[in-house]
């Protein structure tokens, strides 16, 4: 796959129903693409995955690269998005250690529940550089947060304030997102999810000193 710019949808649709069209190319291209990788993958395979004709694919995309790429972003918007109360926590209410510890978890149970897919991008991810930069742009939106979350903490004299927020947060992050990769895509190991959401919140919590009760103070800013 070449190092290029994408080009632009061969035609972006106005309707809905043509929106909808769109996304059904794409829901059947994450599934051609778990099914068979991305070098064995043909348009022909997404097409009928999506019930549509050959030439029906190609009013919506260019190439088999542009529609990877956009399910690749796709994923890694998911992975990025924020836990929130639909992921099952009422955030306000939790501590520290637990909101660290629900982040995590969510993190890890996103890419558990698309470990295919997200195997098939790490892989790409070697020699496309869209699709790398996607990946990358996943692991600076973590620490990012993370960084704002350990100033916050050091501010409130609940972790160590000789550790550098932006360097805590690139490691403690990249802990995290190579953890699910070894895990979930190269099978390092059989473990439940709650023990290893547990395990790298620990280490995590561990690194910052966290003081659990002097976090119970802070608020989110």
């Amino acid at each position: 796959m070449p190092k290029t710019e994408v080009p632009e949808p061969a035609s972006t649709p106005r309707s809905r129903k043509g929106a909808q069209t769109r996304a059904r190319l794409l829901q059947a291209a994450k599934t051609v693409f778990e099914e068979n990788g991305f070098l064995e993958a043909r348009i022909t395979d997404i097409a009928e995955e999506a019930g549509l004709s050959h030439g029906s694919f190609y009013h919506y995309f260019d190439s088999k690269e542009q529609i990877f790429r956009e399910v690749a972003e796709e994923q890694e918007a998911l992975l990025t998005a924020a836990p929130d109360e639909a992921d099952g926590a009422d955030l306000a209410q939790l501590n520290e250690w637990d909101r660290i510890l629900h982040a995590n978890r969510i993190y890890l149970q996103r890419y558990r529940e698309n470990g295919k897919i997200m195997g098939v991008i790490e892989e790409v991810s070697r020699y496309d550089q869209q699709v790398n930069d996607a990946r990358m742009n996943r692991q600076k939106s973590f620490a990012d947060r993370a960084e704002r979350a350990i100033r916050r903490l050091q501010d409130d004299g609940a972790a160590d304030t000789r550790i550098q927020p932006d360097i805590a947060a690139l490691a403690l992050g990249s802990m995290v997102a190579r953890v699910a990769e070894l895990w979930l895509v190269q099978h390092w190991g059989d473990y439940e999810l709650d023990n290893v959401a547990e395990q790298v919140t620990l280490l995590w919590a561990n690194a910052i000193q966290l003081d659990v009760e002097a976090a119970a103070k802070s608020r989110p800013r």
